[in-house]
C-alpha cells in the first residue's frame, strides 16, 4: 500500500511543478514593497534600451505586430528604430522644436499630437517610457484599481493582474497584467484586456539593458 501511494505521489508532484504558478491575494503592504523596489530601481537608470514588440489583437485572436528598438535617455529623449512593419523608419522625440523627427527615405518633422504617433488609443510616443509606466502601475494598484490585486511569482518574474482605470482612456476599465523582472525590478511586459477578458494589446520588452552609456549623438540623425 505504501509503494502504491508513493507511485501516485510522484506524478502529482511532477504535474504541480509543470503548472504555472497560481494567483493569490496581494496585500497593500506587498504593493508598497513592490512599488518601492521599482521606483528605486528606476531612479538609478540614466538610459536604457530594449527590443519592443507591440501586439494589437483582432477578433478571432489574430494580431498585428510592431517591432522596434526602443532607446531612452534622461531626462526624456526617445528613439524608435523600426524593424517591422515600417522597416528602416526612425522616430526621435523631441527635436529642437519639441516635435517628432521622422526619417524614412527622407527626414521630416511632425507635431507630437499627429495621429502617426499614437502608439495606442490615447497614448502618444512621449508616453512610452518606463518611468511613466511605473507611475501608471502604481495608480493601477492603488487609487485606480477597481478590484482585488492578484499575483503569481516564480524565480524570475512577478506577474500582477488587476482591473483598473485605463492609463490613457478616460472612463474605460482595463484588465492589466504586469510582468516585473525580479533581477532588474523593472516592468518587462504589459497585457491589456477588456473587462470581459477579450485581449486587446500586449507590449513586450525583450533584452532590456540599462545604463549602457547612450550618448546624445544617438538622438541626432544628421550626426549618426
Amino acid at each position: 500500500m505504501l509503494s502504491s501511494r508513493a507511485s501516485l505521489a510522484f506524478p502529482i508532484v511532477l504535474l504541480a511543478c509543470l503548472m504555472p504558478p497560481c494567483l493569490y491575494a496581494w496585500s497593500s503592504s506587498d504593493t508598497e514593497t513592490l512599488l518601492r523596489k521599482m521606483e528605486a530601481a528606476y531612479a538609478g537608470v540614466d538610459d536604457y534600451q530594449a527590443n519592443v514588440e507591440v501586439r494589437t489583437y483582432r477578433k478571432g485572436g489574430s494580431f498585428a505586430s510592431e517591432k522596434f528598438l526602443y532607446t531612452f535617455k534622461r531626462p526624456k529623449r526617445i528613439r524608435l528604430d523600426f524593424e517591422s512593419p515600417y522597416s528602416g523608419m526612425i522616430l526621435i522625440y523631441p527635436d529642437e522644436n519639441g516635435k517628432v523627427e521622422v526619417r524614412r527615405f527622407f527626414t521630416f518633422h511632425l507635431a507630437l499630437d499627429n495621429l502617426l504617433f499614437r502608439v495606442a488609443p490615447g497614448q502618444r510616443i512621449d508616453q512610452t517610457d518606463l518611468g511613466l509606466l511605473i507611475r501608471n502601475i502604481a495608480h493601477s494598484l492603488t487609487d485606480h484599481k477597481r478590484g482585488p490585486v492578484e499575483v503569481a511569482e516564480d524565480e524570475r518574474d512577478t506577474r500582477i493582474r488587476v482591473l483598473a482605470d485605463d492609463h490613457f482612456r478616460e472612463g474605460v476599465l482595463t484588465w492589466y497584467e504586469f510582468v516585473i523582472d525580479k533581477q532588474l525590478w523593472l516592468p518587462v511586459q504589459v497585457e491589456e484586456s477588456k473587462p470581459d477578458g477579450i485581449l486587446e494589446r500586449t507590449v513586450i520588452f525583450r533584452n532590456l539593458r540599462t545604463n549602457i552609456g547612450i550618448t546624445d549623438r544617438s538622438f541626432q540623425l544628421d550626426e549618426g
